[in-house]
């Protein structure tokens, strides 16, 4: 089709064109960079834990006043848990995924390192951890029995050489940073000046949190610790059995010691809810934002192609009368369209990449892939073209006759 009869068409019609130009801009830019911030959301949302998250309850409790008897206790308390009716088997950590707290350490290859190599998110966990919260070991073993220590003597007791070296488990992140291209099973690492001596690696152990851009990198020591510390007592059942080990636990706690203060009683699953509430409700505004944007600019191009389908109804009459086709009719409008909705695409791009710049700069957010101007432009053009359908239907539907006459 010959563009320059809609050129020199919009060229009369200039200030109509633009404010379709710069509304189909504004959308792109905004569109696009709201896509990327919402596949960031979703990518963080559905991160795995490592966990079996459907089959654990958590209770978090804490004593009043100093504890002089707190490990002890914990161990009655272990041994209480595991007599609870459905309860398949109970461990005790310091911290979990997902939760607004963390315990993390630098790390290096070797022990005078003048720079750490890394830093990860640091696990204790008592016996029993990685069944009872489902970890999957992917290379090594577990912790055998004996490797287990009290966290105040782990503190007396951390050893600077390679041949009295703590056991640790590594997830595979961390293995991959500190050991590139290595099987790390039997590599020796430093925390601090402590040696430690890798036995295990796992498949995923998500951090606590979203702390220094690491989403990834964590480690397991085999450390005892009591509940006075504040990190939670864990217990694995069947998902549907959830609350009634969860009432079966409080109650077993109580019977041990009731002047403790439950902190915390709930699923895993609701746990991570809870977490990413905030993302999910971002998630939520900003496509509800696209929508809007989407709508708004849909309704401005039937408008604008609706306004000027009637103003236009002679030329379209004597164009229909000189042979014009309905097919050829409709292939102008929606070329028009075309044409105004790349100029706008254009300008949305360079906009977009501008607005992802200065996100970057205040946000410390990453930089948009170009993949998402594409899809974008892509998406637009197919808004315009379906909004423009109808006036340009209505358009070809005039008869010559009748164009005619109402001139």
């Amino acid at each position: 089709m010959d563009i320059r009869p809609i050129l020199s068409t919009l060229r009369r019609h200039k200030t109509a064109a633009a404010l379709i130009v710069l509304e189909i801009a504004l959308t792109c830019a905004i569109v696009c960079n709201a896509l990327f911030l919402v596949s960031q959301r979703v990518e963080k949302i559905t991160q795995p834990s490592g966990l079996a998250e459907n089959e654990l309850v958590i209770v978090r409790t804490s004593g009043i006043g100093t504890q002089t008897n707190a490990m002890a206790r914990t161990q009655e308390d272990l041994a209480a848990l595991r007599a609870v009716p459905g309860a398949t088997s109970v461990t005790k950590v310091n911290q979990l995924p997902f939760r607004p707290s963390s315990s993390n350490t630098s790390i290096s290859r070797e022990r005078d390192q003048e720079r750490p190599t890394t830093s990860a998110t640091l696990y204790m966990f008592n016996e029993g951890a990685l069944s009872t919260l489902g970890l999957q070991l992917v290379a090594g073993r577990d912790f055998l029995p004996g490797e287990y220590i009290d966290f105040e003597d782990a503190r007396k007791s951390a050893s600077t050489t390679p041949d009295k070296a703590s056991a640790v488990i590594l997830n595979q992140a961390v293995a991959e940073k500190m050991f590139p291209g290595q099987n790390p099973l039997g590599k020796t690492f430093y925390m601090g000046r402590q040696a430690l001596h890798v036995v295990g690696v796992v498949a995923h152990l998500a951090p606590p949190t979203d702390w220094n851009n690491n989403t990834t990198l964590s480690m397991i020591l085999p450390v005892r610790t009591d509940f006075a510390s504040g990190g939670p007592y864990m217990l694995r059942t069947t998902p549907e059995r959830r609350d009634e080990v969860l009432k079966g636990a409080l109650a077993a706690l109580e019977r041990n010691d009731p002047n403790r203060l439950v902190r915390e009683k709930l699923s895993y699953e609701d746990q991570r809810n809870n977490y990413f509430k905030n993302d999910r409700a971002m998630v939520g505004l900003l496509v509800t934002v696209c929508i809007a944007l989407l709508v708004v600019t849909a309704l401005g191009i039937v408008g604008l192609a609706s306004f000027w389908v009637q103003q236009r109804s002679k030329q379209i009459g004597i164009r229909r009368a000189l042979g014009a086709t309905r097919g050829q009719v409709l292939r102008y409008f929606q070329t028009e369209n075309f044409l105004l909705a790349s100029l706008g695409i254009v300008l949305g791009m360079l906009a977009a990449y501008a607005i992802n710049l200065w996100l970057m700069n205040m946000y410390e957010l990453p930089r948009m892939p170009l993949l998402y101007l594409p899809l974008g432009a892509v998406l637009l053009w197919a808004l315009g073209q379906i909004a423009v359908f109808g006036p340009a239907r209505r358009a070809a539907a005039v008869p010559p006759a009748v164009a005619t006459r109402g001139a």
